[in-house]
């Protein structure tokens, strides 16, 4: 039921104000732009985002950008108006307001951006609010699981698009969208980028096996299950494989995942949504039928089928919305959503009936209504497609089954005798019943008068397509085997629609494992997280620093392997007294950090270490670095003495002075480090940088001392970095010796 509260103001304040003129105005924008478009303008907008990566921002308004942008905005203005009546009273609805905003800038951004790293963050910003939103009754539990399984699951598939869009960058030469010229079918990393960007838009629109997050997003409040089903999150995914035909299409894995993948979920979500009893969870399953039939049309890839789905795209946004919005008055105004409960709510709830039967005859595909013209054209498609059996089978099945759906949802609630409810029935008020009447009136008017229609199907599908179509939506024509179809499926249709409790009970039968199969995964991964945090975090740091310096071995052996660095000796000519003094002085130093057993003595003898390199700095005209050696030796052996006095004793009689592991772990990354350097040394020095510097010190930075300028006025902010993390270390050391009462043993 609605958790609607009370709330005197009107139309839920400021916050609703907003939300519902920030669409509005966003939409009648975008209206204004439909002739240009309609009449093959492409719009574009750009400006530098990274310039160094040759990255930008941009819009892209073609037919299709236009079509969504307008579904996205005119729904999201009639589900705010409906928003501010079913949640205005709720105690956190700005906070819901907030959410939603995001969501539809979100969207707004993913289908308008011309730049494919652009569309990514968008996409992101998408899969992060939807989570919020799903998420909004944060103290239900079901609610806080199916977000986070809807936030996995399509934020997973995100980064598998993120990964085929830098494979798109490569192959392409650009980001933008507009700018990739002609089909990617013929080079190499094809199939690659195919398979990431299928798997980003598989999830994100639902499609088996990746479906069950769909249904279980309808713990969210009603409108953001409207919004969210009708034009917005889960068409991301079908505007994604639309936008990236003209690059990756008519190619056959494309024409047969997309065609095996979208014709097997819109009849498997058929099945399903009819044996539903909750008539929103209907709704939802009525939604991954339509999903896989865009999906399906889409690899089909012919200019019928490309046209279909762009006509059956406005359909499903108009029915579906006003579905939604009206299941959320009638369970605003009864108590429930029970199929099996509601009955005879047609003399209580007149003007809700009216949206209803309307909407759910579109779905159904009756005469006169605009959904009726969308499957005339998916037939006429399904009839002329490569795979016809399949196609035409599949669009079959799931359209009697709509039809069976749509009586379940909009007609028995509303006819025969009144059942006893919840809540005693009654009309909802005006903003909730504005969204779901114009929306099926609308269904209604395109469905008279298609050419309306045609404005906005024919551009779309020139921008799918990759070429002007001609595109001529009509009611009706001829009798012809597309009609006959129409007529059969009404026919069989009805049939199931008597026999629907039946066929309800034979199908709960079947109970689908996937959602079940999901928790089993994620006890799976918390099982193994647990498993491998035992073997990993013992609690032992000598264990820590032995397991990160082999990490670092390997990867050093596997570059010196791969580099071809072979060993030898460099020549020790040049070396004069106080080189090899100083390298004993260092020597002796670690040996002797090596083998003590006294904490003291391995710290001092540390130090030792560091002042010798000290002292090579000095020898090779270093003094600066140098002074910045010694200092920090001197405060490291200072610091770390003081530490110590503040700990506990430690025996060290029984722990052996040599650990073999140890030496050799130490020995092998000595010997790759000496290696790699003396590769170094021998390899070409490229003075490049240092010409730069040596130039552009004193006329840039009125220094003559190189190393200072570079660090006080080219690396100004790297040097304040590095300030700022030796000060944050400085208040930790001091805090935690501060804080360290230990007694003395």
């Amino acid at each position: 039921m609605a958790n609607q509260g009370t709330d005197s103001r009107f139309l839920g304040g400021p916050a609703g104000w907003i939300s519902i003129l920030l669409p509005l105005g966003l939409f009648l924008w975008l209206a204004q732009h439909i002739p240009a478009v309609a009449a093959g303008g492409v719009l574009t907008w750009e400006v530098a985002w990274v310039p160094s990566l040759d990255v930008s921002l941009g819009i892209l308004l073609d037919g299709l950008s236009l079509t969504f942008a307008l579904l996205i905005t005119g729904i999201g203005t009639l589900v705010t108006l409906y928003s501010t009546s079913y949640l205005g009273g709720h105690v956190h609805y700005v906070r819901f307001v907030c959410y939603l905003m995001t969501f539809m800038v979100g969207m707004l951004g993913l289908v308008l951006s011309d730049n494919l790293l652009g569309l990514f963050v968008f996409w992101e910003v998408t899969t992060v609010s939807s989570y919020l939103l799903i998420g909004f009754n944060a103290d239900e539990a079901k609610s806080r699981r199916n977000a986070l399984q809807a936030l996995l699951v399509t934020g997973t598939g995100g980064l598998a698009f993120l990964a085929g869009i830098v494979l798109i960058g490569t192959a392409a030469g650009t980001f933008n969208i507009s700018e990739i010229e002609g089909s990617l079918a013929d080079h190499p990393l094809y199939l690659a980028i195919f398979w990431l960007v299928v798997a980003g838009a598989f999830t994100k629109s639902a499609q088996v096996p990746f479906h069950f997050w769909l249904p279980n997003a309808m713990a969210a409040p009603t409108p953001v299950s409207a919004y969210l089903h009708s034009a917005t999150m889960v068409k991301g995914g079908v505007y994604l494989l639309a936008r990236m035909n003209p690059s990756l299409g008519g190619t056959d894995v494309w024409f047969w995942t997309l065609v095996i993948a979208g014709g097997f979920t819109a009849v498997f979500a058929s099945l399903l949504a009819v044996r539903q009893t909750d008539i929103k969870q209907v709704l939802a399953y009525t939604t991954l039928m339509a999903l896989g039939t865009l999906v399906m049309f889409i690899g089909v890839g012919t200019p019928y089928a490309i046209e279909a789905a762009m006509a059956f795209l406005l359909v499903h946004s108009f029915y579906k919305a006003s579905l939604f919005l009206m299941i959320g008055v009638v369970d605003h105004g009864t108590g429930t959503r029970d199929a099996t409960v509601l009955r005879g709510l047609g003399r209580s709830m007149p003007v809700t009936m009216l949206a209803a039967i309307l909407a759910a005859a579109s779905m159904a595909g009756l005469p006169p209504l605009f959904g009726f013209i969308g499957k005339e054209f998916m037939y006429k498609a399904a009839l002329g497609a490569p795979a016809m059996v399949w196609v035409t089978g599949c669009i079959f099945a799931a359209s009697v089954l709509m039809f069976v759906a749509g009586g379940v949802v909009a007609w028995r609630p509303f006819t025969g005798k009144l059942a006893d409810t919840p809540v005693k029935p009654h009309e909802g008020p005006w903003p909730m019943l504005t969204g779901p009447v114009l929306l099926a009136l609308l269904g209604l008017t395109f469905g008279l008068m298609p050419d309306w229609a045609e404005a906005l199907v024919r551009p779309a599908t020139a921008a799918v397509a990759g070429v002007a179509v001609e595109v001529d939506l009509y009611l009706f024509k001829e009798v012809n085997t597309a009609f006959l179809l129409s007529l059969t499926t009404f026919a069989v249709g009805f049939i199931l629609y008597l026999a629907h409790s039946r066929l309800r009970a034979a199908l709960a039968r079947f109970k689908p494992r996937f959602d079940p199969g999901w928790d089993r995964i994620m006890d799976g991964v918390a099982a193994g997280s647990s498993g491998l945090t035992a073997i990993i975090q013992t609690g032992r740091l000598r264990r820590y620093i032995f397991v990160t310096f082999l990490a670092l071995a390997v990867a050093m052996a596997v570059s010196v392997w791969r580099a071809g660095l072979s060993p030898y000796m460099p020549t020790l000519d040049d070396l004069q007294f106080k080189h090899w003094a100083v390298l004993i002085f260092i020597m002796a130093g670690a040996l002797l950090t090596a083998f003590t057993n006294s904490r003291m003595t391995a710290v001092a003898s540390l130090g030792v270490v560091g002042i010798g390199v000290a002292l090579i700095f000095i020898i090779f005209g270093a003094p600066d670095v140098a002074i910045t050696q010694l200092l920090i030796e001197v405060l490291q052996v200072v610091l770390v003495a003081v530490a110590m006095l503040k700990l506990p004793y430690m025996n060290r009689e029984n722990v052996k002075t040599i650990r073999g592991w140890d030496l050799l772990l130490a020995l092998t990354i000595g010997a790759l480090t000496t290696l790699i350097l003396l590769a170094v040394l021998e390899a070409p020095f490229d003075l490049e940088l240092t010409r730069f510097f040596e130039e552009a010190s004193a006329p840039l930075a009125y220094g003559r001392n190189i190393v200072n300028v570079i660090l006080v006025d080219f690396r100004a902010l790297d040097t304040f970095g590095e300030i700022a993390v030796v000060a944050v270390a400085a208040l930790g050391a001091y805090a935690l010796l501060k804080g360290t009462r230990r007694p003395m043993p």
